[in-house]
């Protein structure tokens, strides 16, 4: 692997100095500096060293979607490998330079058989963005707050099935509804072993809220959606997402699942360190108009939208991460150099991982963009795994 170096760039610093360049060594970010500090880049580099002018674009860390269900026709579901490379290859092209593919609620052995996929690829080389780990959403949710998932799978959680689960180890996340008691024993397993627990599908209350945070639970999955709402005199489940700094929010910013404005009252709440922006992307991303799969329906897209071609609840999104990040930025009008933390590292301290940050000894897992945000090239471990035409 080659040295590179990257000049010529406006950096998202971890503490907003304008750095503007980098320098890759053996898959990690080597050092970063900026001229106007009088810190020049290593002259002269080695001779075997590539250089990289990026002519004054944005250079962030890569974009980590912890919430997507498959692209370009695939699914996670498909516990086909070839499905999950064929998703890593999209996402990269739209910055993504890791995530956790998203199972669905469905019989026990299907969402085993997606498990045991994702637990082959996880960390492997896939010609695009990595695989981390699997998000298990569902199936012990909350079926008053069904959304798109199938509501003859729901359950509750019980020690035999969830100790199957997790002994595949693949599992980084968890979507559940903390309002049952009998879930209550899997956030405490999941947190003891490093996986991120987040409120989803449910009518938890605040106090319900209490409680799991107290076991561990830290997140919020898609919210707003799926979830009981704010109101003056009943807090919900929303309400409490907002009020609880213990809890950070995901957020689907595509402008359909919540209105522009919300995502402007969840970033004033929450702040850049309170949001993960993910994508909850289904097979028709990438794709054009019609229908699609998730997780045994049928949906049908048009235009921005997904929905359950039998009842038309939204069912996921046809989101790409780069267009979520065009939509919060406007918004919100925060600028590139802060909202990097709700792109990437945020979902980079929920997975425990060395990357998500631009930082020296980070993985060098990086994105270059234009002013408008579209993608230029994805690097991920120090090589290019996409460049725009």
């Amino acid at each position: 692997m080659v040295d590179r170096l990257i000049t010529n760039a406006r950096i998202a610093s971890t503490d907003g100095l304008e750095l503007d360049w980098l320098l890759i060594r053996d898959g990690r970010i080597d050092s970063i500096g900026g001229r106007f500090l009088a810190q020049e880049p290593p002259i002269p580099p080695a001779a075997s060293t590539e250089i990289t002018d990026a002519h004054g674009t944005w250079l962030l860390p890569g974009f980590i979607d912890l919430h997507v269900h498959g692209a370009v026709g695939k699914d996670t579901m498909d516990a086909d490998p070839e499905s999950l490379l064929t998703m890593a290859r999209f996402f990269a092209a739209h910055g993504v330079t890791a995530f956790l593919p998203t199972t669905m609620t469905a019989p026990h052995e299907s969402i085993m058989k997606a498990l045991r996929t994702v637990a082959e690829l996880i960390g492997q080389p896939t010609g695009g963005a990595l695989i981390m780990g699997a998000h298990l959403e569902g199936p012990y949710i909350n079926a008053a707050m069904i959304g798109a998932q199938n509501p003859n799978y729901v359950r509750r959680a019980t020690p035999a099935e969830t100790r199957k689960l997790l002994n595949v180890g693949a599992i980084r996340r968890i979507t559940l509804a903390p309002e049952f008691t009998e879930n209550r024993q899997l956030i405490i397993d999941a947190a003891n072993q490093g996986i991120s627990v987040s409120a989803g599908h449910t009518q938890a209350t605040p106090d319900d809220l209490r409680v799991a945070i107290k076991l561990g639970l830290r997140y919020t999955t898609h919210t707003f959606n799926a979830m009981s709402p704010l109101h003056h005199r009943t807090v919900g489940t929303a309400g409490a997402a907002l009020a609880f700094d213990e809890l950070i929010c995901e957020l689907i910013a595509d402008g359909v699942h919540v209105d522009p404005l919300i995502i402007r009252i969840l970033f004033r709440a929450k702040g850049v360190d309170g949001v993960l922006l993910i994508t909850d992307a289904m097979a028709g991303a990438g794709m054009p108009d019609g229908q699609y799969d998730l997780g045994g329906q049928s949906v049908t897209v048009a235009g921005y939208e997904a929905r359950l071609a039998n009842g038309g609840a939204l069912a996921g999104s046809v989101l790409s991460f780069d267009r979520g990040l065009q939509v919060a930025h406007t918004a919100t009008e925060l600028p590139f150099s802060m909202l990097w933390r709700a792109t990437s590292d945020n979902a980079a301290q929920a997975l425990g991982v060395r990357k998500g940050r631009i930082a020296v000894d980070y993985d060098a897992d990086l994105v270059l963009l234009d002013q408008q945000g579209t993608v230029l090239e994805t690097i991920t471990g120090g090589e290019s795994v996409y460049k725009r035409g």
